[in-house]
């Protein structure tokens, strides 16, 4: 056991769901129920009479009645049980080990338990069953902003959101200058964050958590904060802090992040372990398995992806006559369709999908916004479909999958679905002799080529 850093045994969390929480009493409640229940247990154990009266008392326990009441007829008293659709098993006898200095991405859709896990292993809830050994200091970057006070100044919440994280004022003060530029605020540090975008809130909020000193640290989703730039930092900081030994578990929806920094990946579905092996092969099972291929809807009551804003009801690949289809000839042009409804009136949100690879390589990413040279469209409440041509002769024959999302660039996502279709581009006779299309690289456009002997005219 001396170099496992983590070990999880038979883990899991039963949690109920559905259910109404009484409402708290006051005092004089309290004790007004506290006085009167004697007497409601006597008045209860009084049969009723004919005329709806109430009859002498129930005998006394342990004295015999001289008459025996009769039964009383009438449909039998409800049982209390707990039923099974009250109850879900966020983690259901899920058992691993992670070894010093290894990093481990943990993979799934959502609902799948990965958050539920890191919450356990750091001590914000109890199992049900199972056991979980943890040998190290431990950092939770769990929730970016946890603690921060829009009152207080961004050096204000520093020191706070550093404390709530578990470090020492010393050890704060030391790395502050650090934090301060690592997150790109130091004009605003003396201004209350209420007033920060929420950019710049996620920014300094993932600065200090980043900076923890821990022998283990525990990452869920946070390497989607801020803009393009901002996430290419965390990406660096996490890779760093993987160089530097230390045992991370890191929860990701982004396959290429998890490629990129892990040397394992664990793979959970609906609360339960399916693999631990490394990223390609965990990945390449995750966008497999579940994927719905050419289509899939959602209604305006189902629980689908969006918030308040936007809500996605359907995403589409289509061949060119309009039929939904996943198996698509590298000579034929496609187009990716998206439903979705707006809610509220809203200004520069953009939608729009990532293509990738079955090893979690992103192909491309577009979006509806790209081409418009608008800088804020503006969109009012309604349904609408945003659609993207993908000309022929672009991809190469392989599996391919689709990612949709929602977001107001550098300022808020909205939501994100990973790997929610899945399509394979076929092998067009034309190519010839190439004999491994994987050789052909991740697109192969037909690009223009002008031949010309050297010397003449």
């Amino acid at each position: 056991m001396s170099d496992i850093a983590i070990c999880v045994e038979n883990l899991s969390k039963l949690y109920r769901i559905g259910t109404g929480r009484a409402p708290y009493k006051t005092l004089r409640e309290s004790l007004t129920s506290a006085i009167t229940s004697p007497l409601r247990r006597w008045r209860d154990r009084r049969p009723k009479t004919a005329d709806g009266g109430l009859g002498p008392p129930s005998p006394v326990p342990g004295l015999r009645s001289p008459v025996p009441s009769p039964p009383q007829p009438g449909p039998p008293s409800p049982v209390s049980r707990p039923s099974p659709d009250n109850h879900i098993w966020a983690l259901n006898d899920v058992s691993f080990e992670v070894k010093h200095g290894e990093v481990l991405g943990i993979i799934g859709r959502n609902g799948a338990g990965k958050s539920t896990l890191l919450k356990i292993l750091s001590r914000i809830t109890k199992p049900t069953q199972g056991r979980a050994e943890i040998h190290g200091r431990v950092g939770s970057l769990l929730e970016v902003g946890t603690g921060f006070h829009p009152e207080l100044t961004g050096r204000e919440n520093t020191y706070l959101n550093g404390a709530i994280l578990g470090m020492k004022k010393a050890e704060l003060e030391r790395k502050f200058d650090e934090i301060v530029a690592f997150a790109e605020v130091e004009k605003f540090i003396d201004t209350p964050v209420k007033h920060y975008s929420s950019g710049m809130y996620v920014r300094l909020a993932f600065a200090v958590a980043a900076h923890l000193q821990a022998e283990i640290l525990l990452v869920d989703e946070v390497l989607a904060v801020g803009d393009v730039a901002f996430q290419k930092k965390c990406l660096g900081k996490m890779g760093k802090v993987a160089r530097q030994g230390r045992t991370v578990l890191l929860v990701s929806h982004n396959m290429a992040a998890i490629a990129a920094l892990c040397g394992k990946a664990l793979l959970l579905n609906e609360g339960r372990f399916v693999l631990q092996d490394i990223p390609e092969t965990v990945i390449a099972q995750y966008l497999h398995s579940a994927v719905a291929r050419a289509e899939r809807q959602w209604d305006r009551d189902e629980n689908g992806s969006g918030d308040e804003t936007i809500r996605l009801l359907a995403v589409r690949i289509l061949d060119p006559q309009g039929r939904p289809t996943d198996q698509i000839p590298m000579s034929s042009g496609f187009e990716v369709q998206m439903e979705y409804e707006i809610h509220r009136r809203t200004v520069g949100i953009q939608v729009g999908f990532r293509l990738l690879t079955a090893d979690g390589t992103v192909v491309l990413t577009s979006g509806d916004t790209d081409m418009l040279g608008v800088a804020q469209p503006e969109r009012l409440p309604g349904r609408y479909t945003s659609r993207c041509s993908v000309p022929a002769y672009l991809l190469s024959p392989r599996t391919y999958f689709l990612s949709f999302g929602a977001h107001v660039p550098n300022i808020q996502v909205h939501f994100f679905l990973e790997a929610a279709l899945i399509f394979a581009v076929l092998r067009t006779e034309s190519l010839g002799g190439v004999g491994d299309d994987h050789r052909l690289g991740v697109i192969s456009p037909i690009l223009p080529w002008t031949i010309s002997k050297i010397g003449e005219a």
